[in-house]
This record gives structure tokens, sequence and C-alpha cells, in this order.
């Protein structure tokens, strides 16, 4: 996309700590813009005992945005938004897992946290802009925004930016999308910042110890019950040691004896029981997804070939989509697929362009 005039052009960079929207920060002040640096302030389940700190904002990570904002003499705010953070991503993630569902908290961050809260604020603060240093693109074709694939494969990002609007992506940018992860660091280290090597962060940023289990068990001890294993037609074959236990396609682990391998192929959360079924059981066609957001402001009026990725890491594979009304629609695979999970997105592309994405919904 066109970068604005830097002449008399606020831009607030949003910062983590991290390397990624460090060099964001200094590209933006290499090119003349005037930057504030924000950092947001995000809940963690440690919050309740006063000595929580989220993943993403912890003080060393805080520590080292001022230290990076220092170096390129540019405004720093923290921003406190552990209240909405915890109501519009943590109870959420919270609710599809006892649901039977397999969320993706990003996508609910990104909706509703940084380009909804943290976008508001840059504008109430003079900023034509909100920059992050997601790995993604932005284009503008026939007077509207086109979302596109980050130019690193390993590193784009633009599955947990479809759920953004046109009038979003008119106020983003995202100034790392044209480099690779190797280019970025490089420039960490041409501009002096002291993280050029700090590692990426990894796993849920609320979690304060172990994995979503563990996270599960101390906030919902209800949701790992134990219930029974089943077939589709109804045999018991053992039981469970809690839903959120097991994913759907898994094979190891279900702890019972049968006369060939038998795998997770859904949820009956309302009877707490594990369906299981043989390999050739797994796979299906089809999906529906709900809360779908077409970037380009309207669903196709026909049916749209694409290729769908139903997961962060997962390839793109081919599917005709069909809008089912403005925020639903229908995936029909051209081949079968073995692990499409509820609760999490399904994104649709052709070629680099994103043109949007939505919930997978239980069934078919």
């Amino acid at each position: 996309m066109d970068i604005p005039d830097p002449q008399n052009t606020r831009v607030v960079a949003a910062m983590s700590g991290g390397v990624d929207s460090s060099v964001t920060a200094a590209l933006l002040v290499e090119q003349g813009h005037d930057v504030v640096g924000v950092m947001a302030r995000l809940w963690t389940e440690d919050d309740d005992r006063g000595d929580g700190a989220n993943r993403c904002c912890t003080p060393e990570q805080m520590a080292d945005a001022r230290r990076v904002a220092a170096i390129l003499d540019i405004p720093f705010h923290a921003v406190d938004l552990r209240a909405p953070f915890k109501a519009q991503v943590v109870d959420p993630f919270i609710d599809a897992y006892v649901n039977g569902l397999t969320p993706n908290p990003c996508l609910n961050c990104n909706r509703h946290i940084r380009f909804g809260r943290l976008l508001a604020m840059a504008m109430d603060m003079g900023a034509s802009h909100l920059a992050t240093g997601h790995y993604a693109r932005i284009r503008q074709a026939g007077g509207a925004y086109q979302l596109l694939k980050g130019v690193d494969p390993n590193k784009d990002q633009s599955y947990v930016l479809s759920v953004l609007t046109q009038a979003q992506l008119a106020r983003v940018l995202f100034p790392l999308g044209g480099y690779t992860k190797g280019e970025i660091r490089t420039l960490a280290a041409q501009f002096g910042l002291p993280v050029a090597s700090k590692p990426d962060s990894q796993d849920l940023c609320f979690v304060a110890a172990g994995d979503y289990r563990d996270f599960l068990r101390r906030q919902v001890p209800g949701a790992m019950r134990p219930g029974p294993i089943i077939t589709r037609q109804g045999e018991r074959l053992g039981a469970h040691t809690g839903l959120p236990n097991y994913t759907i396609g898994q094979r190891k682990g279900l702890g019972i004896s049968y006369p060939e391998p038998l795998y997770v192929l859904g949820f009956d959360p309302p009877n707490n029981a594990l369906i299981v079924g043989a390999r050739a059981e797994l796979g299906r066609d089809r999906l529906t997804a709900h809360d779908v957001n077409w970037i380009s402001g309207q669903p196709p009026a026909e049916p749209v070939r694409a290729e769908i990725k139903i997961r962060y890491r997962a390839h793109p594979v081919p599917a005709v989509v069909a809008p089912d009304g403005p925020d639903t629609a229908s995936v029909q695979f051209d081949e079968p697929l073995r692990d499409i999970t509820p609760g999490q997105g399904a994104v649709f592309y052709q070629g680099e362009v994103c043109l949007g994405g939505g919930i997978i919904a239980p069934g078919g």
C-alpha cells in the first residue's frame, strides 16, 4: 500500500519489546514519521494476586520496549487493556474449550484488542495510522484495501489478520510484510537495537505456567470432568480424562484397547463424551464457518474457488467457498481433510490475497 507522507504524520507503533515491533518503530522513524510507541498491558491469570505479567508484556519486555524507544528518541506509553482483554479474549477462550471447541485466541485479540481498542487509542492520540510488527501486506486496488500474505512464508501472519475490515485496513501499517525474518534481525542490528537476537514469543500469552490444559484446570476445574469414550454408534469403549485434553485426529493417549487404531472424531459436550472411530471415519470434505469476515466488506455474489487454511500452520488446500449470508459460509473441499477442528479459523485465499475467514462450526 502507499505509505502515508511523513510530513506531519503521526504513527503509533505497537511495541512489545520484541525484535519485530522494535524494527517496525525504527523503520517508521527512518521514514520520517512522528512515531509514538505504545505497549498494551494485557491480563494474565496471576493478576488477581497483584504480581501477574502477561507473556506479551512482562516487566523485562516493558523495559526492552522503553530502551528501544529511548534509542529511537520517541515517546513511549503503556496502556492498561487488561479488563477488555479478559472479557473479549480470555473468557471466550475458556468458554470455547468448555463447549468442546478448540479456539485460536489471536483472532479475537486482533479483532477486539489490537485493531479495536488499541487502534481507537491511536486515533485519539492524533495518529493517522497504527503500525504493528505483523508479517503481512496491504494493497489498494479498485478503491478498496486488500490483505496480502507476507513475503516470508514461514512468518506470514495474514491468517490471524483475516478479521480486519476495510475501515481498519485504512488505518493500519505493516512495515515488515515485505521482509523475511532474517532480514528483520539484520536490520535490528544495523539500527543498534538491543533486541536483535531476542527469541520470538511462544505459547499463549495469558497462561502463567504450563499449557492451556493446566490453565483450564486452574480456571475451570469442572472442564476436566472424566466421561465416556464412545463410537458414533454409541458403543462405550472406555473413559476420557476431560474433553479439553483431546484434539481432532488424535490417536495416542486414548487409553483404550481395540482391534484397530482409533482416532478422536469429535466431542459431545452435553453428554461429556469423546467420540472416536477408525481412520476412515476421520476425514470430511466440507465445513461451515460462522462469524465470517469478508475483507472486501461484502460477501461474493457467487461461490468462489479459493485455497483454505484450517489452522495457522496448515497448508492451504483447494475448495469452493459459498456465502450463506453476510457472516456465514459453506466450504466444499476438493479432497477430504482429516483434521477439521471446530473453533479454529477457516481462512480463504486466492493466491497471495486473503479474502477473509470465519470460525469452523461443529458438525458439517
